[in-house]
C-alpha cells in the first residue's frame, strides 16, 4: 500500500511540469499519466479496505511470482526513451491511457476481491468479469505495450515478455485458489473465456453488479 500510495503522490507532484500540453501527443502522454495516478491511488485506497481472505496460497512461487509480476514493470521506467516519432509516440499514449483507464475500471468491480498475492476473498462474476476471468491482467496488458513502445529496445521487449509469463503463471496460480475456496467457479470457468474475450461475452459485460460472497 505504501509503495502504491507513494508512487502516486510522487506522479501527482510531476503533473503541473506538465501543464499546459504543447500539443495531441503530449497531451495524451499528460492524460496517460492521470489515468496512471488515479490507478495507484485506487490500488492503494483498495489495498486498506479489502475484506479478509478466507483462504491463501501457499508456497514460494506463488509470493515470488505475485511480487515480481506486481514489480518487475518498474525496470521499464528506468530504461532511456526511444525516439519515437508522432504518430508512434501518440499510440503508445493512448495505449497506456487506454489500458490503465480500463484497469481503474475493472478495479472498481473487483472491489474489496483486490489482491496481489493469490487469494480468495469474494468470487466476482460480473461486469467485465462476465467478458473474461482476468480483465485486470488484460487491461494491464494494454498498457504494457505502450509502455514497452517508449522504451523501445530488446532489453524492453525482453522484460515485457518476462513480465507477461510471469503474469500467466499469476492467474494459473490465482485459478487454482480460487478453484478451491468456490465450489461454483467450476461452472464459471465453463462460460467465460480465461483472457481473449469472444464476440459472445463481450455484449454480456453491461449486466447489474452483482458477485457471489461467502460471507453473507
Amino acid at each position: 500500500m505504501i509503495i502504491y500510495g507513494g508512487s502516486a503522490l510522487m506522479g501527482a507532484a510531476s503533473v503541473p511540469h506538465l501543464l499546459p500540453p504543447d500539443n495531441l501527443r503530449d497531451g495524451l502522454a499528460l492524460a496517460a499519466r492521470i489515468a496512471n495516478i488515479l490507478f495507484l491511488g485506487l490500488v492503494a485506497l483498495t489495498t486498506i479496505t479489502r475484506l479478509v481472505p478466507i483462504m491463501k496460497s501457499q508456497g514460494i512461487e506463488t509470493r515470488v511470482s505475485a511480487l515480481l509480476g506486481t514489480f518487475l514493470s518498474i525496470v521499464l521506467a528506468f530504461l532511456p526513451k526511444a525516439e519515437l516519432g508522432l504518430v508512434w509516440s501518440a499510440v503508445s499514449s493512448t495505449l497506456v491511457l487506454v489500458g490503465t483507464s480500463l484497469c481503474i475500471v475493472v478495479l472498481r468491480w473487483l472491489g474489496r476481491s483486490f489482491s496481489i498475492q493469490a487469494e480468495a476473498r469474494r468470487l466476482v462474476t460480473e461486469g467485465p468479469y462476465r467478458i473474461v476471468r482476468h480483465p485486470l491482467y488484460l487491461c494491464e496488458g494494454i498498457a504494457l505495450v505502450g509502455v514497452t513502445l517508449q522504451v523501445l529496445s530488446p532489453l524492453a521487449v525482453l522484460v515485457a515478455i518476462v513480465i507477461v509469463m510471469i503474469q500467466c503463471r499469476r492467474m494459473i496460480n490465482e485459478e487454482r485458489i480460487l478453484r478451491r475456496a468456490f465450489p461454483e467457479y467450476a461452472a464459471y470457468r465453463t462460460t467465460t473465456p480465461f483472457l481473449i474475450p469472444t464476440c459472445r461475452t463481450i455484449g454480456r459485460g453491461q449486466a447489474p453488479a452483482k458477485a457471489i460472497d461467502p460471507h453473507v
